[in-house]
């Protein structure tokens, strides 16, 4: 890749707080106002955010929800940390500095009709970010449906789906609101008994979705997925039984999420062999298949 060709594609912005939500299980979402960053971000972009003055390292936050008229970008994270408790601790109309948007995104020149998004955790934004350019770009004929699973309480009020699902276990019913307004299904699993959640793995409800595709239905399935590294490993392996195309966000640590001090690199094989890659510019997303999970 020529890095230099990403110049200018990254923006210095300070971003205003416009709200600032928490929820269940030490999770918030936050609204910038950051309008560079809301015009150019892609699903699968991330942005690289100060937690607070007195934090000077900053932290890697996906974007989940953007408005690129209106300049606003939605960002889902969990405590876990002193530079995420400061963070929580911001209010509306307080500013922050951001770079952004940052990373390579989904790849989707090309739309295959039946998208399966599978999110788990805080891997769940870029999912949400993906299924809205999916609805709106992807065409009459693509019809994306989405998986998530926590193993805390998910980040907002699940509700009885209106949208049928084929394959799903009786009583298998929770959505997410946003998703369901958008006519886009989703159903959530969860190993801590949820109501209407599937008991169960991500990749479990995905199999039996699959399943029931049949072998004439599943060429047209794509996966796309985002959460810990166990998971997507899972999804991986899921995707080459059936022989199907996966995307991968990988969620790594990272110091300056712009590929100068590489710390976030991960094994990838490359037409040449196996390379070092930069999960913050040479990701974060990549093909599954080419992703060493046990590097």
């Amino acid at each position: 890749m020529d890095y230099r060709a990403r110049r200018g594609t990254i923006f210095a912005e300070e971003a205003e707080v416009l709200t600032h939500t928490k929820h269940a299980g030490a999770q918030h979402v936050l609204r910038l106002h950051a309008p560079q960053t809301a015009s150019r971000a892609l699903p699968g972009s991330f942005v690289h955010l100060q937690c607070h003055p007195l934090q000077p390292m900053r932290r890697p936050m996906s974007l989940m929800h953007v408005d690129a008229r209106q300049g606003w970008a939605d960002i889902l994270y969990k405590v876990h940390g002193e530079g995420t408790r400061l963070l929580s601790e911001r209010r509306p109309g307080e500013r922050l500095s951001l770079l952004g948007p940052i990373g390579q995104p989904f790849k989707l020149a090309e739309y295959r009709p039946l998208p399966l998004l599978i999110g788990g955790g805080v891997g769940i934004p870029p999912m949400v970010f993906l299924a809205e350019h999916l609805r709106r770009q992807g065409g009459k004929d693509c019809s994306p449906f989405v998986i998530m699973g926590s193993e805390v309480p998910f980040p907002f009020s699940p509700r009885p789906s209106q949208i049928m699902v084929q394959g799903m276990p009786e009583g298998v019913i929770a959505a997410m609101p946003l998703l369901e307004d958008w006519k886009v299904p989703s159903r959530l699993a969860s190993l801590r008994g949820y109501a209407g959640c599937f008991e169960g793995y991500v990749t479990d409800l995905a199999r039996r979705w699959l399943d029931v595709l049949g072998r004439k239905q599943q060429p047209k399935v794509e996966i796309f997925a985002c959460g810990p590294t166990p998971m997507l490993r899972a999804v991986a392996e899921l995707a080459a039984e059936y022989g199907l195309p996966c995307q991968v966000s990988l969620e790594e640590y990272m110091a300056c999420a712009v590929g100068g001090c590489a710390g976030c690199v991960v094994r990838i094989n490359t037409p040449d062999g196996p390379a070092m890659k930069r999960v913050c510019v040479d990701g974060p997303v990549f093909e599954a298949e080419t992703v060493c999970f046990d590097a």
